[in-house]
């Protein structure tokens, strides 16, 4: 009987040892695709939605198919027309650049001085509050007819789409100053224009990169908006272009084109924040 119990323990050892092994394996295996696939998800997307792309062209119909080109067709647009996308880039940086930093210096200076200078913060928060909600592309059409040049009309709808959040966060960074901050600048001798250069500028300056980072997203919507009206040369000039024409692959490459460039600024953005904010993680 002990044989028999010794025997029949052992086989049970064995085939505990067995399954654990296996439910090892297959957490090795399922651990080791999550794994890989960590950190690339946004990759893995793309490469379906591109698959996806052009299998639904292709089975559409020969119709459907000339509005919604594949995307290897795309792809050879886009490459065919490079040398043309990258004049149209130069053009519209000549608008935005400009028109973007000094919505930057305008906002971020105006910003903290209304908010540390009570009548001007009484006299100017009320006109922010009416003027920032307005849909910057209203400024467009009598920006154009006011202004002698179509890039300073540009400019002008640039500045205006992306002043508004730039100065409107600062501010809510400025208003979130602790006053004990003051008292203490007043203590250590520093005048009102030191204190606000020393230790208001560094406070809001979190809050200035947030809405520098959606100012710089309505400042390409402004700037493509403002060359369908009527730009010789930049990305939303090419794409109303094509779009004219009816040459829908060269239209979609502009489109695609245009958010990798939008990517790009942004991440350059978010790369100068995280150098000068090296205090905030």
């Amino acid at each position: 009987m002990d044989r028999v119990s010794d025997a029949a323990a052992g086989a049970a050892l064995e085939k505990g040892r067995k399954d654990v092994s296996v439910a090892s394996g297959k957490r090795n295996v399922t651990g080791g695709i999550a794994g890989f696939i960590r950190g690339k998800e946004g990759i893995i997307f793309f490469i379906i939605l591109i698959i996806a792309w052009q299998a639904v062209s292709e089975l559409a119909s020969v119709q459907k198919r000339f509005l919604f080109p594949s995307f290897l067709t795309i792809a050879h647009a886009l490459y065919s027309s490079l040398p043309e996308l990258l004049k149209g880039t130069y053009s519209s940086f000549l608008i935005l650049v400009p028109g973007y930093l000094l919505a930057v210096a305008a906002g971020i200076t105006s910003g903290i001085i209304v908010v540390n200078t009570p009548w001007l913060n009484r006299a100017f928060m009320p006109f922010a509050r009416v003027a920032a909600p307005i849909p910057p592309t209203i400024y467009i059409p009598y920006a154009i007819a006011l202004l002698s040049t179509f890039r300073g009309a540009s400019i002008l709808v640039v500045f205006i789409g992306a002043y508004w959040p730039i100065f409107l966060n600062t501010a809510a960074g400025a208003a979130a100053v602790p006053s004990q901050y003051r008292d203490d600048a007043r203590i250590l001798g520093l005048s009102h224009s030191e204190y606000l250069r020393r230790v208001v500028l560094p406070a809001s300056l979190p809050h200035s990169f947030s809405g520098m980072g959606v100012g710089l997203a309505l400042s390409f919507i402004m700037l493509t908006v403002a060359e369908l009206f009527g730009a010789n040369a930049g990305l939303g000039r090419f794409v109303q272009y094509y779009a004219d024409y009816a040459d829908y692959p060269r239209m979609v490459a502009g489109i695609i084109y245009t958010g990798f460039i939008t990517f790009g600024a942004m991440e350059l953005l978010e790369r100068i924040k995280r150098r000068i904010l090296f205090w905030v993680r």
